[in-house]
């Protein structure tokens, strides 16, 4: 197998760095993209290439790291959008207006592909998105609330932009897959990580409970389907514009699938992020 550039985002721990350590392991170069230097760097070394650093809660911090890649890389095979996180009770909003929820999970990994999609197309790669079972349970989109100010809740918050993953790599994956551009999506499983360890995070009690860690597989299991989907063909050894568990095609949320939902939910995105 012919050695892939694959970007990895929100590497600097979980399975995004479990991932990032073995696909280096296997010839890939990888170059993984934290918020955070000491942890960023530290996992870049052990990986053996370059980290690039940004703050999804900022946009202008995904404009300066689309920038950094475009200029660094002539190719691009993966994307890996794999950052995100839950958030407290309380709704916030970014510098940028946005329900913070929203943004860091769907907002700017959705603006952070569109301005790498030409040197995707280029490459004939294929995006990663990291979703999660949360789509299934939690979500259902409203084109009319994309920012959570309706009654909002935090499990239902990252639940949507879990299924708005889901839609945006349906859309992206029909745009683009006649290109040579397709997309994914996938659920890692509920592991052992840092994932909603900061104080007030509305799963904090769930994941971070020390008896609980004991019985939750490791990030380099959740990796898995990420490395199958990282490492394989997309169209060969899988099909595209699908949400996978373990490595399969998995059933998501009734409204994917909904390629008017889809469509609407893509051009909203876009309108929001015009100047």
């Amino acid at each position: 197998m012919a050695p892939k550039t694959i970007v990895i985002t929100g590497a600097s721990d979980g399975i995004g760095a479990a991932a990032a350590k073995q696909l280096a392991k296997k010839g890939h170069h990888v170059v993984v993209v934290g918020r955070s230097r000491e942890k960023t760097a530290a996992v870049a070394v052990q990986t053996g290439h370059e980290y690039c650093l940004a703050d999804f809660a900022e946009l202008d911090s995904v404009r300066n790291l689309a920038s950094e890649l475009l200029q660094r890389y002539s190719r691009i095979d993966v994307l890996a959008n794999n950052a995100g996180a839950i958030f407290g009770k309380e709704r916030q909003v970014t510098g940028d207006g946005h329900e913070m929820t929203f943004q860091v999970n769907y907002l700017a990994p959705f603006l952070l592909t569109r301005l790498l999609t030409d040197r995707i197309i280029a490459s004939q790669g294929t995006v990663i998105n990291t979703s999660s079972v949360a789509n299934r349970i939690f979500g259902h989109v409203d084109l009319e609330d994309l920012e959570e100010e309706k009654n909002y809740n935090p499990r239902k918050a990252y639940g949507d932009t879990k299924l708005e993953q889901i839609l945006f790599t349906e859309e992206f994956d029909r745009r683009y897959r006649s290109h040579g551009a397709t997309s994914t999506a996938f659920h890692p499983g509920v592991i052992g990580s840092s994932f909603s360890s900061s104080e007030g995070s509305a799963m904090r009690s769930l994941y971070q409970a020390p008896f609980v860690r004991r019985l939750l597989p490791t990030p380099e299991k959740g990796a898995r389907t990420l490395l199958f989907l990282a490492e394989g063909t997309p169209g060969e050894d899988y099909p595209t514009g699908r949400y996978f568990e373990r490595c399969k095609v998995a059933r998501p949320n009734k409204q994917a699938g909904d390629a008017a939902l889809a469509l609407g939910l893509w051009n909203r995105s876009v309108a929001m992020l015009e100047p």
